[in-house]
């Protein structure tokens, strides 16, 4: 056997060659700049006037603009845009609602909610990061239902507990309180839906690929 066909197998079995060092820095600086963006969206959200509906924890647009860094950036850059934006709220910038800033908000009645906040932005990017997105008549819906599942299994029941511990509400009181923000939910998860859809199109390469699976 010849010398070159010995070689063969182990020519395709080499790995490919590993991205230069120049590449990775675009890379990594590209998804701190992404973070950093996102981190101030939600910043901008949490600042617009907030609805009051008469109970401890007022209606913002910060679930739209977590669920966006979420479905926009994937689940590892989206969770941590969010932590981005607590981190910079506790060290005392006055990024949260109402110009709030410091450890108060976490001590307060909305504490469960910004709990919730980078779990579900994690979770709906993992979501999103495997659905079909090239076919835009079906990710719409399911993106919203990512985002809408996302705030169901974390922001909602981590709400209603940081209610009842720090605003002094039995779970029911808390429960019944927390219904308030479902129809705002609804409507903020369909506008992020349009808005992560369009972001794609423009961008394709924007979220990360959903990694193959080795044979």
């Amino acid at each position: 056997m010849s010398s070159s066909a010995s070689e063969a197998p182990d020519a395709a079995a080499a790995p490919s060659p590993a991205a230069p060092p120049a590449a990775r820095r675009r890379s990594t600086a590209t998804d701190l700049a992404l973070v950093a963006t996102f981190a101030a969206l939600i910043a901008v959200c949490a600042l617009l006037p907030a609805i009051s509906v008469g109970g401890a924890v007022p209606i913002t647009l910060q679930t739209f603009a977590v669920m966006l860094a979420g479905a926009t950036l994937g689940a590892r850059r989206g969770l941590l845009a969010v932590l981005l934006y607590l981190a910079v709220g506790a060290i005392g910038l006055p990024v949260f609602t109402q110009g709030a800033a410091g450890i108060g908000p976490f001590l307060g009645p909305s504490v469960g909610y910004l709990v919730g906040f980078p779990l579900a932005a994690f979770s709906t990017g993992f979501i999103v990061e495997r659905l079909p997105r090239r076919k835009i008549a079906t990710s719409i819906p399911l993106i919203f239902l990512a985002g809408l599942a996302s705030s169901i299994v974390f922001i909602h029941p981590l709400g209603i507990l940081g209610m009842a511990w720090r605003a002094d509400l039995t779970l029911g009181q808390a429960f019944l309180a927390d219904l308030a923000f479902w129809p705002g939910d609804v409507v903020k998860n369909l506008l992020m839906a349009l808005v992560a859809t369009a972001v794609h199109r423009a961008f394709p390469a924007l979220l990360p690929a959903r990694a193959r699976r080795r044979p």
